[in-house]
């Protein structure tokens, strides 16, 4: 069998990530190791033999290539969009990674572990698969990274999930994070005792150029007809509006506008109708609601945008992407004009445009080579930072004239966990030899030992950088799912606390920690 699987390294590969898929869904208590189960299968599997590893590296590249790229490119948008907002909990974050990475040294020459060691006990200990590829590269390939990142991977998702697990129980004053409102929209429909314009609701999202909002206004009857609200229309008293939103916003957009009745117009389909429409089309891919000119061309109003799980209300800013469900309230008659405008097809949804991608894993990694002198030495940002920096700009603009970057979420999920378990099992595969004689020594144990208690210490500083800042104990718990970088962690988090805020902390800190954790690894292995 070894030489079947010598002679074929395509199978050995495949047969990696196919044992590493149900390793990976096997429950160890609260966890799970999802794709990282390739990893070690990899080991096992490249334990056996030192042929079974040969040949991976250009594998390596591309699947990683694929990974960092297609998470830079979902993560563009709320990564720029939260700089400010967010701007003390990244910069801390940032701060924290950079003690830690001297603690990993300091501890590291204490305890006789050599740098290569070092550098994959950092990447591990973080959970970051990009950090060991540049661990990797600046050590000359030696497999002595993996092995220090095969070993600690476990013991960060198990020491993080026990202190998460602490931290949901504490709430946090939480002086600069206070709740949001939130929970699933609702529609309720409005009698007017009162004139004003649609624009002067409180919390309303239709106003061009302002990002945001908590309500929309659909449906109007006037008179007797009904008609879709224009966003400058002028609402009467008398008249009744369906207002669509978070439940807060609506009820206190509602109170403001008049009462509510028991007769929902959305309940009379007649004349005006909604219906959700799969953006399949890339020339509206890209654009903004306001961009759409859906009042002013269809008698309508796109009201809200159904995002991977997420129903998100549209604001006139919002820019809608590929793959994404939209809901627009419309005259009966127009609907067909509409379907076509927006594509509709669960065809071409699924179908990605490599001409982007390609150009765009290609600019990232162009740039990934650029090497910066820093005295005598260098440093590139390498096939790990440089496609993750491209996909997070290009995922900010989602297009350039004619090119639409932007990948439909279910395809980008797809293609990303393909490069994150086919780089893995060939990292796994490449260093089964050196992780066999290493993981079960007193080398072994002493790697686990020194991830551990640095763990906790960071850990501890996290915590108290989140009440230092004044945020509330869901965005300090998502933040220290996305400090570690494992969306693992995320899910155990969000089975504690139904809170956005959750999301939010993690996605300001995963991609960019992913960057600051592949610059700093390099500072791990060169001293």
């Amino acid at each position: 069998m070894i030489e079947i699987l010598a002679a074929t390294p395509l199978l050995t590969l495949f047969l990696a990530v196919a044992l590493g898929t149900l390793v990976g869904a096997i429950p160890f208590g609260p966890v799970k190791f999802g794709p990282a189960g390739a990893l070690f299968v990899g080991l096992a599997i490249g334990a056996l033999d030192p042929r079974l590893g040969e040949g991976f590296g250009l594998v390596q590249s591309i699947g990683l290539a694929l990974f960092v790229y297609t998470i830079g490119l979902a993560a563009g948008a709320s990564f720029f969009r939260d700089l400010r907002k967010q701007a003390p909990l990244m910069l801390g974050a940032t701060v924290l990674l950079a003690v830690y990475a001297g603690l990993v040294v300091v501890a590291a020459k204490l305890t006789g572990l050599g740098p290569p060691i070092a550098g994959g006990l950092f990447a591990g200990s973080l959970t970051a698969t990009p950090a060991l590829a540049a661990a990797t590269s600046a050590t000359g390939g030696s497999t002595d990274p993996a092995v220090g990142y095969a070993i600690t991977y476990p013991i960060a998702i198990i020491v993080t999930i026990l202190a998460v697990t602490f931290v949901v129980r504490k709430k946090l004053p939480a002086p600069r994070d206070p709740d949001a409102p939130g929970g699933a929209l609702v529609a309720i429909t409005v009698e007017l005792t009162r004139e004003l314009h649609v624009s002067e609701i409180p919390g309303i999202a239709e106003i061009p150029g302002q990002a945001g909002g908590e309500v929309r206004v659909s449906y109007l009857l006037r008179d007797g007809h009904m008609s879709v609200a224009a966003p400058g229309e002028l609402l009467r008293p008398g008249d009744r509006v369906v207002l669509v939103g978070i439940p807060s916003g609506v009820r206190l957009a509602a109170d403001h506008l008049g009462h509510e009745v028991a007769e929902h117009l959305v309940d009379d389909r007649s004349a005006v109708d909604f219906r959700r429409f799969v953006v399949s089309n890339p020339a509206v891919a890209g654009r903004t609601v306001n961009d759409l000119k859906i009042p002013a061309r269809f008698d309508g109003l796109l009201t809200r945008v159904r995002r991977g799980d997420d129903d998100l209300l549209a604001h006139a800013e919002m820019r809608i992407q590929l793959g994404d469900r939209v809901r627009v309230v419309a005259p009966k008659e127009r609907l067909d004009e509409l379907s076509l405008l927006f594509g509709d097809s669960e065809r071409k949804v699924t179908e990605v445009d490599f001409w982007s991608m390609g150009l765009g894993i290609a600019l990232g990694v162009a740039v990934g080579v650029i090497a910066i002198p820093l005295g005598s030495a260098s440093l590139a940002l390498g096939s790990a930072a440089g496609p993750l920096i491209v996909g997070l700009i290009l995922g900010y603009f989602d297009r350039t004239g004619p090119l639409v970057w932007a990948i439909p979420s279910a395809a980008n999920l797809t293609i990303r966990q393909l490069g994150l378990v086919v780089f893995l099992a060939a990292v796994g595969l490449a260093s089964g030899q050196a992780f066999a004689s290493t993981a079960f020594s007193w080398v072994g144990i002493k790697i686990g030992l020194v991830a551990i208690v640095l763990l906790a210490i960071v850990l501890v500083l996290f915590w108290w950088l989140g009440r230092l800042v004044g945020l509330s104990t869901a965005r300090v718990a998502g933040g220290m799912a996305g400090f570690i970088g494992q969306p693992a962690i995320l899910s155990h988090v969000q089975a504690h606390i139904d809170d956005d805020r959750t999301e939010a902390g993690y996605s300001a800190l995963f991609a960019l920690g992913i960057i600051v954790k592949i610059l700093l690894v390099q500072f791990v292995v060169a001293v």
